[in-house]
């Protein structure tokens, strides 16, 4: 039988940057053991049935399959969500978004939407966060929705409400204190949708007209009308479209208009108080 250090050693050919790292996720999810284990037992045998299970991940990873969809799971914030291939893979620069909405000055009740919310990562994140919160969580995709709600039982945040609904449109007249969002924001003719893990994700949730503009745009425009006196809106976007979302938040009415950036040091995320100067 082959040991456990036999078995991470046999994935240095795995595609990307962190072969090593995802061979470790994958080992750790076939033998249901964390990463910190396996370096603990190097030697330790594996038995022929997780070890063919191993590699037959590894197979599928080396086709360029994403590992949060070979584990079916990714964490994200303190949670970890079950994912597929009908809602986007949680990635660690939306918590920026998810850390400046918990740092904002916000009634104790307050009302908040995460639009697009696919996995319900965003939503799920701060529900966990602010047990006085009232979220709600729209996507317009039956599949991610059963996602989303899964992860709300899994993640013992049932309270969380998720509505179909393309953007606003299903809302009516409903307000919230708060909107966040990670749209679509990806040009369509971006090189980049043909590499990586991108490959794998639904298009729809990735690509938007107008150089990736469109949604953000849609988004910012119908804000104003669900947010009440002083309300915030956050939105993800990409790193070079920081310029023209702050200069689209302006014109949509909203002050105090800045954008964080990520861990990277790269612009990812926008927003602004409505009506704030």
């Amino acid at each position: 039988m082959a040991t456990v250090g036999e078995l991470l050693r046999a994935a240095s050919d795995l595609p990307g940057e962190e072969a090593a790292r995802d061979a470790e996720i994958l080992l750790g999810h076939c033998l249901g053991v964390t990463r910190s284990w396996l370096y603990t037992w190097p030697e330790r045998e594996v038995c022929a049935n997780s070890a063919g299970r191993y590699r037959a991940l590894l197979a599928r990873r080396r086709e360029g399959r994403p590992v949060a969809h070979l584990t079916g799971e990714r964490d994200f914030w303190t949670l970890s969500l079950a994912v597929n291939e009908h809602t986007l893979i949680p990635r660690p620069e939306t918590e920026t978004l998810v850390a400046w909405a918990l740092e904002l000055d916000l009634p104790a009740a307050t009302a908040a939407l995460d639009l697009g919310t696919g996995s319900g990562a965003i939503a799920l994140a701060l529900a966990s966060e602010r047990a006085g919160w009232s979220v709600v969580g729209v996507d317009r995709s039956s599949d991610a929705l059963a996602v989303a709600r899964a992860n709300g039982a899994r993640s013992a945040l049932a309270a969380v409400e998720f509505l179909r609904s393309d953007w606003f449109h299903a809302l009516g007249g409903r307000q919230f204190d708060l909107v966040v969002a990670n749209p679509p924001y990806i040009d369509p003719g971006d090189p980049h949708l043909d590499r990586g893990d991108l490959r794998f994700e639904p298009r729809g949730a990735l690509v938007a007209a107008d150089a990736g503009f469109a949604d953000l745009q849609a988004i910012a425009r119908d804000a104003p009308g669900h947010l009440g006196a002083g309300g915030w809106l956050l939105l993800e976007h990409g790193c070079e479209q920081g310029p023209g979302v702050r200069e689209l938040l302006r014109a949509c009415g909203f002050g105090q208009v800045a954008t964080r950036s990520d861990l990277a040091g790269l612009e990812r995320v926008t927003g602004g108080q409505l009506g704030a100067d």
